[in-house]
């Protein structure tokens, strides 16, 4: 279980009070008990460049991307490539938000304050990670992200052969399907990459409504 945490100093936006806009707060920390209370309230930190400064970004997608674990898509080509991999739970954190945050990956956002605050929520067990290997032992693809209760919010994902990322997907599904209850897989935005997985998306609104009820949900790390 996660080590629990000290109250956050900071009050998040309601919905009522979010604008309209993706981005909805500047400012605050990366501490562990706030960004774990930013989950809560359906808000996540990215970076972004205000006025050539470097400020910690606060988003709510007003479309936000949700996998249901009952929809996801599992192509033929996916089930066999599967077969070629290896995977594992917790096993190589560093390496995942390694490979993630990639210098060379086109609109990286993963800086070194980002993978500071993430390796501390791993410690502390809210943070999770996905690890694909090949049949020589080689880290190829993975993903890591935040779970809260039933909540668990994928952050980024990475590959280096064909489908390994997609593999690391459909395992952690089958790990949230399998520890039951009310939850919610949470990938941000909806991309073309994950719409091909079955990720559809909600408005801001309902995804909110949702949180209350997978709150009560016992995490499945």
């Amino acid at each position: 279980m996660p080590t629990p945490l000290e109250p956050s100093v900071w009050d998040f936006p309601t919905l009522e009070q979010m604008p309209q806009d993706d981005l909805v707060i500047l400012g605050a920390d990366l501490k562990p008990e706030t960004v774990i209370d930013s989950y809560k309230h359906g808000i996540f930190p990215m970076h972004i460049e205000v006025a050539n400064k470097r400020e910690i970004g606060w988003w709510s997608p007003q479309l936000r991307g949700i996998l249901p674990l009952n929809k996801i898509n599992i192509s033929k080509s996916l089930q066999k490539s599967m077969k070629k991999f290896q995977v594992t739970f917790d096993q190589a954190f560093d390496q995942v938000i390694e490979g993630c945050g990639d210098d060379k990956r086109p609109q990286g956002w993963i800086n070194k304050e980002i993978k500071i605050a993430y390796k501390k929520l791993f410690d502390l067990g809210y943070v999770h990670s996905v690890e694909v290997w090949n049949k020589n032992d080689e880290l190829v693809g993975g993903l890591y992200g935040v779970e809260v209760r039933g909540l668990f919010a994928g952050e980024s994902m990475f590959h280096k052969e064909t489908d390994a990322s997609k593999t690391a997907m459909v395992y952690l599904v089958n790990k949230l399907k399998e520890a039951g209850g009310e939850r919610i897989f949470d990938v941000q935005w909806q991309t073309p990459h994950l719409k091909s997985m079955g990720v559809i998306k909600i408005p801001r609104s309902k995804y909110l409504s949702l949180l209350p009820e997978v709150m009560k949900t016992k995490p499945a790390f």
